[in-house]
């Protein structure tokens, strides 16, 4: 045993959430509580990511016990630099626990966090660097009342240094004062080139307000960075909707445009994310641009599971198609055209729960809450794209549901920050609500 080496004690909510999070702490050692196999037991035969996780960390310590030594010793894997060993919690861990506190063993939390204990009361582990790894907050809690260092994990947070604290992800745009930016040639021919020297600070597809001397122009990056493109209302309106602001002519210039595959979108409640996203899709399958719209949203609930719902599929989903119907009768005032397209197969529903294995050529797909996501869930998704194909991720980061995730580990914002700098994507951060001012001031003041 090298005490140098890092003990890292990894609870089920890691191994679920990330079922690579086996293999991602190499140089060091991972020990694993008996309760935590139990946990893993019940998830394996579950539908989705969760089965598969444990599936996958049920198979590798399988595995594991082919290399000669048993788990509850310890098993180091050459493979990935790491020690591995399975803890079973004993009586005299209870009892000298119990004996100080009130502390219910029967909980199953506990006896993670009293294994902990127990590894951290062995003599061999005496000064060692233990932590306990858990998504799951209340345990990180318990963890500092009783002692043990415990914190989340941290393989697919953002790193919050590189943004404004108050937002988070990147917002998507931002403003430029060049005197060697020609306005004229920006109005005149529709773009002009970047300055060399701003062409490393400014990422792909990026909205840019440019300021030269006393004029100004609202523009784009091209996919390179060395073309400043300019945003026409004119052009924008084309889709049908008049935006209200530059980031709405923005989000409409890279919905509309079909060589960038894909579309990341933050904003408060009713600024415009899913009825833009909407109304362009069904421009772009009427001219022909693609074949169908494919809308799926994170089944996340309060109360009631999808599987608990009558019905059929589409009858289980009509609760989380609330917000396209209520945008198709915004747009169209009646819902028959929404029941035609589904009809003729333009407008495809598709489960998150249940996209795996499929594949979406020349189609508009949308995934609206996708801050409710994990970033496995939309890397799902985003692997599903096919030829042909746009994608938008539309979201409020400041409106997480699901549990172990928040605005620094949802999917949505691990997306934004990834794919920053690619030329096949674009983001945009609404900022204002256009539901109505009582919307609004509800925001500001709730």
């Amino acid at each position: 045993m090298n005490r140098n080496r890092k003990l890292f004690f990894v609870d089920t909510s890691v191994l679920l959430y990330d079922k690579e999070a086996i293999h991602s702490f190499k140089g060091n050692d991972i020990y694993l509580s008996m309760q935590v196999l139990d946990e893993l037991d019940k998830f394996k035969e579950a539908s989705g990511i969760l089965g598969e996780s444990a599936r996958y960390v049920n198979r590798f310590l399988d595995g594991l016990r082919k290399l000669g030594t048993l788990l509850s010793d310890g098993v180091y894997c050459e493979e990935h630099d790491t020690f591995y060993r399975v803890v079973s919690l004993n009586r005299e861990t209870i009892r000298m626990v119990d004996e100080e506190i009130l502390f219910d063993a029967e909980v199953p939390d506990n006896r993670i966090l009293l294994s902990a204990i127990q590894v951290k009361n062995e003599p061999d582990n005496q000064g060692r660097d233990i932590r306990l790894i858990t998504k799951d907050i209340n345990l990180r809690v318990k963890c500092d009342a009783l002692g043990v260092v415990a914190e989340d994990y941290y393989k697919d947070h953002i790193n919050v240094d590189k943004f404004d604290a108050e937002s988070v992800v990147w917002v998507g745009q931002t403003t430029v004062e060049h005197d060697g930016i020609d306005i004229g040639n920006v109005y005149a021919f529709g773009e002009t080139d970047t300055p060399e020297e701003l062409r490393d600070e400014l990422a792909p597809n990026q909205l840019v307000i440019v300021k030269s001397g006393n004029a100004s122009a609202i523009c784009r990056t091209s996919s390179d960075s060395h073309k400043l493109i300019n945003i026409r209302e004119d052009d924008v309106q084309k889709s049908g909707i008049k935006p209200y602001d530059k980031e709405q002519m923005y989000a409409l210039e890279l919905l509309m445009d079909k060589n960038i595959p894909l579309l990341t979108m933050t904003g408060a409640p009713g600024s415009g994310k899913t009825f833009m996203s909407l109304l362009v899709g069904i421009d772009q399958v009427v001219n022909g641009v693609y074949d169908r719209i494919v809308f799926t949203r994170s089944m996340q609930t309060v109360g009631k599971e999808i599987g608990f719902l009558p019905g059929d599929i589409d009858d289980k989903m009509a609760p989380w198609l609330g917000p396209i119907a209520d945008n198709f009768r915004h747009a169209f005032k009646d819902m028959a055209y929404f029941e035609t397209m589904r009809n003729k197969g333009q407008i495809d529903v598709a489960p998150l729960s249940f996209i795996r294995g499929r594949t979406f050529p020349k189609s508009f797909i949308i995934v609206d809450e996708a801050q409710n996501a994990t970033i496995h869930e939309l890397k799902t998704i985003i692997t599903r794209v096919g030829e042909g194909s746009k994608l938008v991720l539309m979201g409020d980061i400041d409106q997480i549901d699901t549990p172990y995730i928040d605005r620094y580990s949802n999917g949505l914002s691990i997306v934004i920050d990834r794919f920053r700098n690619s030329p096949l994507s674009g983001h945009i951060h609404l900022n204002r609500g256009r539901r109505s001012e009582l919307a609004n001031e509800a925001n500001k003041l709730l």
